[in-house]
């Protein structure tokens, strides 16, 4: 059987019994469901006497245990530095036997200081034991014992408390997959891996995936949870990096001071030090150029970066989020992506699986969107039953591919809920939208032209004569492809230049761009 041994410090005022004659390190020992085989007593130089008082005392009334005194001196024992130094230094040396003791640490005596010193080192198991608080009498009690507790850090041994943990783990879940009961054990693991990181790190967080999948929603919805969890105080900042063209990108990420771009320009704060505090989301971060990437990434790790014009820099603590559509791994091999914010983003890489990947979560999801379209018409949309049937047929079918993954079927469902009459969907909805999803498809197959057009233009594309849709689109593709506007030029007139007096090729192609309303900056991918 193994001996009992309690650790505490003693009571300079209660174990002195000028107030009242209980005196807690007595008590402790006299408990007859709780032997104390060994006391170690705690006490400053200048209670000794105090102490040896009441080791005898407790010899007195409990032979059985044996009372050691440990001379601990501190200078102010409300010095958290010194005090936690002390007993630290005190379990590095004490020479602990858990396979012959039990301990427990005796917290109803010594400083509040010292009691959260105890908590903290033995929560940690620099001291492996148990906390044991007593308490005086009740006025309506006979005799001088009290009553004790003893508690267990021991989180794993209290089923309650854990099912308290698994709860709000599943409440985290739910609000990083909106609330969506996805069935995919893929997806849901990928989710319970980041709810730890998100609520355990600050260090950036890498999404992967391809269109649709949802990287923006989850990005706002790990912000949610840091917020709740109040890893955070700011708010979030989203930017599409796609839309951070030419020479204000650098503005618009990082500000910049008057002057910078000319005269009459005021200060610009910059994306960054608006998500001082908060979260910036950085989506596809694959578009930004290579010298905006260094700036990235010296700001996410010192929490500082200079305003363009300015001399003096400027301090935003942010938390990162980046979102990628493409693989970063290739794009470093190929230079287009910095290797050093790469492995910088790498630590925490969370790949979002396609919907196709994630068929058994298309009727969940379809939920969810006319939910979404019940609170954007105000008005409940439900199927026939033949009608959710056929389509529930098609959107798991794997032939049905989903190219634009979630956003697909959200444009899908809010289609059909818009036009569905006295808001249900039939049958024959159901078959229309098939066969225009299907056409839209197999035109984007088809046509990649005009994709790339509807892209660029929006509906402005179908404005174009087939000539200049056919001639656009290579322009564009020259343009995303190429440096800079120069080269894209030198690359479009290569033919022509050679014989032309002024081989001002950048300039002939901001004029052929300018005829569609379209700039470099619109075009350019670095």
């Amino acid at each position: 059987m193994k001996k009992n041994v309690v650790i505490g410090f003693l009571g300079t005022q209660l174990d002195s019994g000028k107030k009242r004659k209980w005196r807690p390190s007595v008590a402790v020992t006299q408990h007859g469901g709780f032997p104390v085989h060994r006391l170690e007593l705690l006490h400053d130089r200048g209670w000794s006497r105090l102490a040896n008082q009441v080791k005898r005392e407790i010899e007195e009334a409990s032979p059985a245990t044996e009372v050691l005194l440990q001379q601990v001196d501190l200078k102010d024992p409300w010095d958290f530095q010194e005090v936690y130094g002390s007993l630290f230094d005190f379990a590095r040396g004490y020479g602990f036997d858990e396979d012959r003791e039990d301990y427990f640490v005796h917290l109803t005596t010594g400083t509040h200081v010292a009691q959260i010193c105890w908590f903290l080192l033995t929560e940690s198991r620099h001291v492996p034991a148990k906390l044991v608080q007593t308490s005086p009498p009740r006025a309506n009690e006979t005799g001088v014992l009290g009553a004790y507790n003893v508690v267990d850090l021991d989180l794993s041994r209290y089923d309650a408390l854990q099912q308290r943990f698994d709860l709000v783990a599943e409440e985290y879940n739910a609000l990083l997959k909106a609330g969506i009961e996805t069935r995919n054990p893929r997806f849901n693991s990928l989710i319970e891996r980041i709810e730890l990181v998100a609520t355990n790190s600050d260090a950036p967080l890498l999404l992967l995936g391809a269109t649709g999948t949802g990287k923006s929603e989850l990005a706002e919805r790990i912000y949610e949870l840091k917020l709740q969890r109040r890893r955070v105080k700011g708010r979030l900042v989203h930017v599409n990096c796609a839309t951070l063209k030419g020479e204000r990108a650098m503005s618009n990420l990082f500000g910049h001071r008057r002057g910078a771009f000319g005269s009459g320009t005021s200060d610009r704060r910059g994306l960054l030090r608006e998500a001082d505090g908060g979260v910036l989301f950085l989506d596809e971060i694959n578009e930004l150029g290579l010298d905006e990437q260094a700036m990235i990434l010296h700001a996410v790790e010192t929490g500082r970066f200079l305003p363009l014009g300015s001399d003096h820099e400027i301090t935003s603590r942010f938390q990162l989020i980046a979102g990628a559509n493409r693989d970063l791994g290739q794009l470093v091999a190929d230079g287009k992506f910095r290797p050093d914010l790469h492995a910088r983003l790498n630590l925490w890489t969370f790949r979002l699986p396609s919907l196709t990947e994630r068929r058994e979560d298309i009727e969940p999801n379809v939920e969810y969107e006319l939910n979404r379209a019940e609170k954007l018409l105000g008005t409940r949309v439900g199927f026939n039953a033949d009608a959710y049937a056929r389509y529930l047929d098609f959107a798991t079918s794997p032939a049905t591919l989903w190219p634009g993954n979630f956003r697909d079927l959200g444009a899908s469902v809010q289609r059909l809920s818009t036009l569905a009459p006295r808001a249900r969907i039939t049958l024959a909805l159901v078959e229309q939208e098939i066969e225009a999803l299907q056409a839209q498809w197999a035109a984007a197959k088809t046509d990649p032209d005009g994709a790339l057009l509807r892209d660029v233009l929006g509906e402005r594309a179908g404005e174009l004569d087939p000539f200049d849709k056919v001639q656009l689109a290579y322009v564009i593709r020259i343009c995303r492809e190429s440096a800079s506007l120069s080269a894209a030029g030198r690359t479009l007139f290569s033919a022509s230049r050679a014989a032309k007096a002024s081989q001002n090729d950048a300039d002939r192609l901001r004029k052929y761009l300018a005829r569609f309303a379209l700039r470099w900056s619109d075009l350019a991918t670095d």
